[in-house]
């Protein structure tokens, strides 16, 4: 028997984050605790969006305090302004990053801590278990998808690793997908964030096991990655080419839940012990990942699959003369600078991380078992 679980309500287009006041004042939320991130905060658009939200009848407090990796710090104080403040519900504003923390949040506004007692891994769902506030998202950047995600990643103090939180209470009530706000992204976060949502909607149709509806939804991201991301890096203002990558991220954390693989387990450690932003971590692993898959002993219907998305490449004209040197030339003309070196990761570091990707539980469902062997030798070839 299996379990198949799809998001909910999503509004996207023009007037979508208007529809949302409209429906917090229809369900009588008073006090909002808006979370962003500075850097929206400074562009004006984190007061913009608390106008709006205001319109509702309901008071918003900002709280930006959030990495660009979410720390437990962040979830800590945030939960600490949503009590103090007397909050009832919570708005996410950002990349995946807040959104994260906003989920983080929700439940610890209702849970005793320590958080580190809730990793997944952990079997942590189990404990989540109290009634939580809603919570509305609304992301500036078309790559992770957190908006419709049940889980959340955030680097604990105690162990610097990134850990994630999973629980199907978590997936936000609402998510808002308002192509306007994602214009002012540049292009080299444009690309990275794309690349994200690519990643996801790559690995989850690699993984394996029977979930027809995901690789449907995995297979139709692919397609718009490919076509509307080189339009957004490009040309920013493009409002239907930025509509379509929100969707397309959308789509990629909602065809995940079927598994993702051995690229997201090999990017996690390098954004939480360098700091570099998950989607670039994606992109520098994936071409190097993929000619692992290639060089492996596969079956027929797993080179089947790698042929698929090599035939969508075709399709669009970017193909080279393997999927991974398709992703690698793609990957290049959207701006990425290959090489794990060039974005200060030392040589003498990389049994490190094979250590700390093996630990990672994403390669769980890679298309075929991996070793830190392997895991090391794939840092070594994207060096």
């Amino acid at each position: 028997m299996q379990q198949f679980n799809y998001p909910t309500t999503i509004f996207f287009g023009e007037g979508a984050i208007e529809r949302l006041a409209s429906v917090i004042g229809k369900r009588g939320n008073k006090h909002l605790l808006l979370v962003t991130d500075a850097t929206l905060v400074g562009l004006g658009v984190a007061e913009d969006v608390a106008g709006t939200l205001r319109g509702s009848g309901a008071q918003v407090t900002v709280f930006d305090h959030v990495h660009p990796n979410p720390i437990e710090d962040d979830v800590q104080l945030g939960t600490a302004a949503y009590k103090k403040n007397g909050c009832d519900a919570i708005v996410a504003l950002g990349g995946g990053s807040p959104i994260d923390v906003a989920k983080v949040i929700k439940f610890l506004s209702t849970h005793d801590g320590p958080l580190a007692q809730y990793e997944d891994r952990l079997g942590g769902d189990a404990l989540i278990v109290n009634p939580m506030p809603p919570v509305y998202a609304i992301p500036t950047t078309a790559g992770t998808g957190s908006e419709v995600g049940r889980s959340s990643v955030v680097t604990l103090a105690a162990t610097q690793k990134k850990t994630i939180f999973f629980a199907p209470q978590l997936m936000p009530d609402i998510a808002v997908l308002a192509p306007e706000l994602t214009v002012g992204l540049p292009a080299h976060i444009t690309a990275a964030t794309g690349i994200d949502a690519f990643t996801h909607c790559l690995e989850a149709w690699l993984a394996p096991g029977f979930h027809p509806m995901a690789d449907g939804i995995a297979q139709e991201g692919i397609k718009i990655c490919l076509d509307c991301l080189p339009r957004c890096v490009e040309d920013g203002t493009d409002l239907d080419a930025r509509g379509k990558m929100l969707m397309a991220a959308t789509m990629g954390a909602t065809a995940f839940q079927k598994g993702l693989g051995m690229i997201h387990s090999l990017a996690h450690p390098l954004s939480a012990h360098f700091g570099l932003h998950h989607g670039l971590t994606n992109a520098l692993l994936l071409p190097a990942s993929i000619e692992f898959l290639e060089k492996s002993d596969l079956s027929d219907e797993q080179r089947a699959r790698l042929a698929e998305i090599q035939r969508l490449f075709q399709i669009c004209g970017l193909a080279g003369d393997s999927l991974s040197a398709s992703c690698r030339q793609w990957f290049e003309k959207l701006g990425i600078v290959f090489g794990l070196a060039q974005h200060g990761i030392p040589e003498g570091r990389l049994d490190f991380l094979a250590e700390e990707a093996f630990d990672d539980p994403c390669h769980g469902s890679n298309m075929i078992p991996v070793s830190r062997d392997d895991l090391l030798a794939t840092y070594r070839a994207a060096l």
